[in-house]
């Protein structure tokens, strides 16, 4: 996909009229001695047009960056990160409206989210794949929590981005997630829905999608984004290793509880293991997680 810039044409004809009004007054200001200006206004004419296909065949090259990820797997803070480049528009949780719409589920604010944003997913799907990236950025980076990603929703158009996978270690996302939601299950977790999107886009690409490991991040975050830049074919920028506190979208649900560490960190925090017990009634939970995440930790980028 990309974005080209076009001259006008009706300039062109303007431009071509004042030239022909030129020839003509030369014509009977200097008689045989015409051919010669007439000769140069072609000349430069030609060169002009030159000017302009070349100007015209220049496009500005596009990325649309689908991150996919279950709850608490640091994907807000990676989200923060890409923001913080001048050339990145960033998109939280885009399908949230929707899911929000269908699943009856009871987060803060939800007339504010159905009354001012899209609900309907084709039309969400059309502006991430095809429609032009806001502020005229050149790459559109797409945060996606996995279990918005709705049963009845049709996949075909996850393969027009540049798809990419975070995970998070079993234990430390679990203990993560409790503190904000006390009754897990393993839709609201979206681990099965993680490695369903994986298999999908591996199979239908034949290549392995980047994956990043949050505690690798933590531990080494100019490496790994380094890494994740480089799968992504864009170049690292060193702006995307800190950053200002603060919200990190304007969008309605960026104000809530869920966002407060990421609201108040102005960098990747270091890692540091969680080591609560997680109630035994989630073990089944943490087992299928332990299965499906030990799968994608074998592709990660290290």
């Amino acid at each position: 996909m990309s974005i080209r810039r076009r001259t006008s044409s009706f300039n062109g004809l303007i431009i071509s009229y004042i030239l022909l009004v030129i020839q003509l007054v030369f014509s009977k200001m200097f008689g045989d001695r015409t051919e010669v200006i007439r000769v140069a206004i072609t000349s430069y004419i030609a060169i002009n047009n030159n000017q302009k296909e070349k100007f015209n065949s220049m496009e500005i090259k596009i990325k649309r960056i689908g991150m996919w990820a279950c709850p608490r797997c640091l994907s807000t803070v990676m989200m923060r990160s890409w923001g913080n480049r001048l050339d990145t528009f960033i998109q939280d949780e885009p399908l949230y409206p929707h899911y929000r719409l269908c699943s009856g589920r009871k987060d803060p604010g939800m007339d504010e989210v159905l009354n001012n944003y899209e609900t309907d997913w084709v039309k969400i799907v059309e502006q991430l794949t095809t429609g032009l990236i806001p502020d005229g950025k050149s790459i559109y980076y797409q945060k996606f929590m996995v279990y918005r990603l709705l049963p009845h929703i049709d996949l075909n158009w996850i393969t027009k981005l540049t798809n990419c996978f975070l995970i998070r270690e079993p234990q430390d996302m679990l203990l993560s997630y409790l503190k904000l939601w006390p009754n897990p299950t393993l839709e609201t977790i979206g681990i099965i829905r993680l490695k369903q999107v994986f298999e999908m886009i591996r199979d239908r690409t034949g290549k392995i999608p980047p994956v990043i490991d949050a505690r690798d991040l933590q531990e080494n975050p100019r490496r790994i984004l380094s890494l994740l830049c480089e799968a992504v074919e864009v170049e690292f920028a060193d702006v995307m290793l800190n950053w200002s506190q603060g919200n990190p979208t304007n969008d309605s649900w960026s104000k809530y509880q869920w966002y407060d560490t990421v609201r108040n960190s102005t960098e990747f925090y270091p890692y540091k293991p969680k080591t609560d017990d997680i109630p035994e009634r989630f073990h089944d939970i943490l087992s299928k997680y332990k299965e499906i995440y030990r799968e994608l930790y074998e592709y990660r980028l290290v």
